[in-house]
């Protein structure tokens, strides 16, 4: 499953999340020990989180 970074993470203060992947620093941190199912639930969450920030 290929990571969502596209660049350095840089997580926002007002957030909590990278400006460019949209995850948190756990999700991050944990996302090379995650098995394929929950890489792909969390690529979901970040549609989700990418779809509200539109909104």
């Amino acid at each position: 499953m290929p990571s969502p970074c596209i660049s350095v993470c840089r997580v926002s203060a007002d957030t909590g999340l990278c400006e460019g992947c949209f995850r948190t620093l756990g999700e991050i941190s944990a996302w090379a020990r995650s098995g394929p199912e929950v890489q792909r639930e969390l690529w979901r969450t970040i549609g989700q989180r990418m779809a509200a920030v539109r909104a």
